[in-house]
């Protein structure tokens, strides 16, 4: 009897403990409602979840961006937008945009923590792009910036000619007329190939290897990025097998990542010439740190190879989509395409500042489809945002998706029209930042930009493509925007310009 009542006096005593954290977390709630409710935002799905439910239910059908671009324009410049006990602040004001992603004084938030890890296995970890400390942040952007000089950049330009004609000799296969190929999956390799050779001298050649895990794992791993929105994933029996996969590809990758930098250091050591690459900096930033072990390395590693090839291959496949729905775009285009580089097999570093419309046409794209789409930023002061106060300790959320969009900065946003970025046009004033901007902007987006321009040159020169019937034009969100049907087209040889002859 006496242990009956002690462990009944103990169940008793943890209910209690149970009933007042769970008190204490209802009340630290209804506080978060307090504080931010009189931000303007659509009501609440439910006291505990805040708008989890709709944001849950609409990622199953469609893009959550879209939705978001619904509540700003039903609730204006600044959304508040409750998630459990968390609240974010979405913002489409361009002093705003301007003030908190061009000064370095402003963080990037909690949300970078999560991408630390996927399902246990690291990730990202603290690499240039999650990295939250400003001062170890700007340490490891310095010692980055030499592997992305002008200099070095005009030395990429014979990796990118020679990756970028395997892409249209295996094309050729293809070009039949009849023929289904699917566009962004050509273009994954065709990145995946670039990004491994010229960042850290490793010979993928998945555009010849169909059975290469790596775009597969690529895939995984910024699908459960999204996945990971939802905080119950980890309880979810239908989800653990993904979950098996995505940890498995977190660490494939970064095997890779420790095989390759193995191999690096040996050559160092024995004395090979070393070629001034993204790998060379990552060691080299090794070596002034200190204290930087094989996994910080591994964390640059894997932020680096996944985003040098995941937005380039969504930007190009955008591209060719919207081309291929607009024909008088793609006829001017290629024009502009047969004028500066003719019957060219190799593109010249200078050949790239001459195709002003093309910059046009892929700028355009990645205002409609930013592969990108948005950032963040912790705020610790109250500020006031088009009349609205918005008390401390809250995120920012900066979305060039929704601002994109937008009528009072695009009129008709939906029109895909390259004339906006004319160099006579008005400049978008904070509402186009694809790239993010500031010192916090991607590193390596005038790399990517010339491997787009040399793709998609080769591509416009080569070939004429339509889209195959019955596609959606839907968006997956994969924490990168992609095409969800992957842009499956038809393809033939170009007969309408002198570019028939040998390319040489």
């Amino acid at each position: 009897m006496e242990l009956l009542g002690f462990t009944s006096w103990i169940l008793l005593l943890f209910l209690t403990l149970v009933l007042i954290c769970f008190l204490v977390y209802c009340g630290y709630i209804h506080y978060q409602h307090v504080k931010y409710d009189h931000i303007p935002g659509p009501p609440r799905d439910s006291f505990f979840f805040g708008h989890s439910k709709s944001i849950m239910k609409i990622m199953k059908t469609q893009l959550l961006y879209d939705l978001f671009l619904d509540w700003v324009q039903t609730y204006g410049p600044v959304v508040r937008i409750n998630i459990l006990h968390d609240v974010a602040i979405l913002t489409v004001n361009p002093e705003t945009v301007k003030e908190f992603l061009m000064s370095p004084k402003y963080k990037k938030d909690w949300f970078y923590n999560r991408l630390f890890s996927l399902f246990g296995v690291r990730f990202m970890g603290r690499g240039l792009v999650t990295d939250r400390d400003h001062d170890h942040w700007h340490k490891q952007r310095r010692i980055m910036d030499p592997a992305f000089s002008r200099t070095y950049l005009i030395g990429v330009m014979g990796p990118f000619n020679e990756t970028a004609e395997k892409l249209m000799e295996r094309l050729a296969e293809k070009a039949d007329g009849s023929c289904h190929v699917g566009m962004h999956a050509m273009m994954s390799r065709v990145t995946l190939d670039v990004i491994s050779k010229v960042a850290f001298g490793m010979e993928m050649n998945s555009l010849e290897d169909d059975r290469t895990p790596f775009p597969r794992a690529i895939s995984l791993v910024m699908t459960a990025m999204v996945e990971m929105r939802n905080p119950f994933i980890r309880y979810s029996w239908e989800k653990q097998a993904f979950i098996r996969d995505v940890q498995e590809s977190a660490r494939l990758l970064r095997k890779t990542g420790r095989e390759c930098i193995e191999r690096r250091r040996k050559a160092i050591q024995d004395g090979e010439e070393i070629p001034m690459d993204i790998l060379t900096q990552i060691l080299k930033g090794a070596d002034l740190e200190g204290d930087c072990d094989m996994e910080d390395l591994l964390d640059n590693f894997v932020t680096f190879f996944i985003a040098g090839q995941e937005t380039t291959a969504n930007q190009l496949s955008f591209t060719v989509m919207e081309l291929a729905r607009n024909p008088e775009i793609l006829e001017k285009v290629q024009a502009e395409v047969d004028e500066v580089i003719g019957a060219k097999r190799d593109i010249d570093y200078d050949d790239l500042g001459k195709l002003q419309y093309l910059s046009q046409v892929l700028k355009e794209a990645l205002r409609l489809y930013p592969t990108a789409p948005g950032t963040t930023r912790a705020i610790e002061e109250e500020i006031v945002v088009e009349g609205v106060r918005i008390p401390p300790k809250v995120s920012l959320m900066f979305n060039s998706y929704v601002m994109g969009r937008m009528e009072k900065f695009y009129p008709d946003p939906h029109v895909f029209n390259p004339d906006r970025f004319h160099p006579d046009a008005p400049k978008p004033y904070y509402s186009y930042f694809p790239f993010s901007l500031g010192p916090r902007s991607c590193i390596g987006q005038v790399f990517a930009q010339m491997e787009a321009k040399v793709v998609m040159a080769k591509l416009l020169q080569r070939y004429q493509f339509e889209l195959v019937e019955g596609q959606s034009f839907r968006i997956m969100d994969t924490g990168s925007l992609r095409p969800m049907d992957g842009v499956v087209c038809r393809l033939r040889p170009r007969t309408n310009s002198g570019n028939t002859k040998k390319f040489n």
